[in-house]
């Protein structure tokens, strides 16, 4: 049994702490701790990679949930932020997607940078129901937490020195993530210049 000053046992709380933070405020590169935290595990395997992929997961579960409560309990901030912005005709489209595809959207929102946050808010305020969202956001953090985990090991298995194979993984996660900007930025010009086409 080890005790809270064991290297490994700082180093999953610290793993738990900075997702779960940064699962509900977005201060701290979630994906790039989960991948150093990986990295870590199989360079020198002071962590277990199970370990790091289950804390993981229910880090990242517990803080999309506690951002999907703010807006579903009705937070005004959450309500203007989705309602404000947007005409009535828009407000009932995007209802009709969740209803149609509400966990698609979710799955996908956890896995796209700068995307889980405003998929969360706009489900919340838009009454998405809890039996729905579970299941979803689960399936994403899942997938969410391998890929980023999958990074590290990369990383972790091309250095035995832990400190280089943690610093290419968060260099890895960096650079997929402002890619995944790029493109998802990309993707939002072309869908505003097919729609004032039409």
């Amino acid at each position: 049994m080890t005790g809270w000053t064991d290297p490994s046992a700082l180093g999953y709380s610290a793993l738990f702490g900075g997702v779960l933070i940064g699962s509900i405020v977005p201060i701290v590169p979630t994906g790039a701790v989960v991948g150093a935290a990986a990295a870590i595990a199989v360079s020198n395997g002071s962590m277990s990679l199970p370990l790091v992929l289950l804390l993981s997961v229910v880090g990242a579960l517990l803080g999309d949930f506690a951002t999907f409560a703010v807006a579903h309990a009705g937070s005004s901030a959450a309500q203007r932020w989705v309602t404000g912005r947007q005409s009535p005709e828009r407000l009932a489209a995007a209802r009709a997607q969740f209803e149609r595809r509400g966990g698609v959207i979710i799955v996908i929102g956890r896995l796209m940078p700068a995307g889980r946050i405003p998929v969360l808010l706009a489900a919340g305020a838009l009454e998405y129901p809890w039996r729905r969202l579970v299941p979803a956001a689960t399936l994403g953090c899942v997938l969410w937490a391998i890929a980023y985990a999958a990074l590290g090991v990369l990383s972790g298995g091309l250095f035995d020195d832990p400190v280089l194979a943690t610093l290419l993984a968060a260099l890895l996660v960096l650079v997929l993530a402002g890619v995944g900007s790029l493109v998802s930025a990309w993707l939002r010009r072309r869908r505003a210049r097919s729609g004032a086409v039409r």
